[in-house]
Formats: C-alpha cells, structure tokens, sequence
C-alpha cells in the first residue's frame, strides 16, 4: 500500500527514513532525483520525520516574518528545527491520518516536482533516472507513484491550486527549497514563479531560503 508519509521521509532524507546516520536511502533518492551529492541534514532536524522537519522549517520562518526577525548580515541562523505544534496550521493532529496523508502528499509531489526544476533532462537522462530510482531499496508502491510523478509535465500553477492555505504555501516552498539548495540559476527562476504562484510574501520566502539553508551543515 502507498504511504505518503514514508515517501515524503525518504525525499527528505530525514532520521525517520533510515535512522540517525543521515537518512541514507533518503540521501539516495534525493542524489538521485536531483543529482545533488552529500547533502545532509544539521542537528535536530536530522531526527525528525519528514512531515514534521517541513513544517518545522516553514514554521520557524514565519514565526521569523510575523516578528520582525532579521539576520545579521554574515550570522548564521540556528540550524535547531523543532516540529510545529500538533493540530496547528502547520501539521495535522496525529490522530488526523487523512490530514497528514493529504499534506505528506502534496509535500512529495513538490520535492519531485522541483527535482525538474533545472529543464535540462533529456529523455536519455530521464529514463537514467528512473532505471535508477528502480534499483533503490524502495517498495513497490512508492516506485509506481515516483515513476509517475517523475513522467508528469512539469506545471507549478496545478501545484499551487492544490495547496489550501497560507500556512501549508509556505510548507509546499520550503519543501522544494531542501530539494533545490542551493539553488541553480534555472532552479532560481523556478523558486521565483513557485513563489509567485502561492502568493508568498518576499520577506516570508527569505525566511524560509534562510531557515532551510541553516538547516544544512555549515
């Protein structure tokens, strides 16, 4: 059976898809999708799972915008995430399983959504990468809808009629930001109309471009 959630901690890389050494089928699936190497996550946000890390990061850095927090130019963020509270605007209550799939959903169609972001994938290239996405320790279920998803056109405006609320508009761009961050110049142009897309405000998407970068390693 498709698990959302499970598909959702494995893109993210997070502890809850394969322990605390770094999310590592996580870090494969990511590596493959979007061809970016090494990239782990820093301090707490390594434990959480993936629905609780994304809102998480999304909270914090509108919990940053509301107040009025401003980095100091050449200071780096705490890298510290905490999940946001249960049955908030952030993150379903746990009891609400339809929520939390809707939303585990939504946030992995952004991730592989993003992975694309760059345009520059040939056919080649494409079926490179689902050949590869076959040989990871992924059930079956989780393959068919990556397999799926991955062949779709890419369409940002679809994504964002999806998305029901402020708050989960913030989720859907920080989610693709750990997919992209960096971000490329092509991957740029794609965060900018994302953005535009979900009605973001430009102080809350440099919050969020802050709070997910802190996220990593320095």
């Amino acid at each position: 059976m498709f698990d959302a959630k499970r598909l959702l901690d494995q893109l993210v890389g997070s502890g809850a898809a394969g322990g605390f050494a770094g999310g590592l089928a996580g870090g494969a699936l990511v590596n493959v999708l979007a061809g970016k190497q090494g990239r782990k996550l820093a301090g707490s946000a390594l434990k959480l799972g993936g629905l609780a890390l994304v809102g998480g990061l999304a909270y914090k850095a509108w919990q940053n915008y509301q107040q009025g927090a401003a980095q100091p130019a050449g200071q780096a963020m705490s890298g510290d995430i905490e999940p946001p509270p249960a049955g908030g605007a952030f993150l379903p209550r746990e009891s609400d399983t339809e929520g939390r799939a809707a939303l585990s959903l939504l946030l992995a169609r952004t991730m592989i959504s993003a992975a694309k972001a760059d345009g520059q994938i040939d056919t080649q290239e494409s079926q490179a990468i689902l050949n590869q996405i076959n040989g990871l320790d992924l059930p079956a279920e989780d393959k068919a809808f990556l397999f799926e998803e991955y062949g779709r056109p890419l369409d940002i405006v679809a994504l964002a009629r999806d998305v029901d609320s402020p708050e989960h508009a913030a989720e859907v761009y920080a989610a693709a930001m750990l997919m992209l961050e960096p971000p490329s110049p092509p991957e740029r142009i794609y965060l900018d109309s994302l953005a535009n897309a979900l009605g973001l405000e430009s102080g809350l998407v440099q919050q969020i471009q802050s709070t997910v970068a802190a996220s990593r390693p320095g």
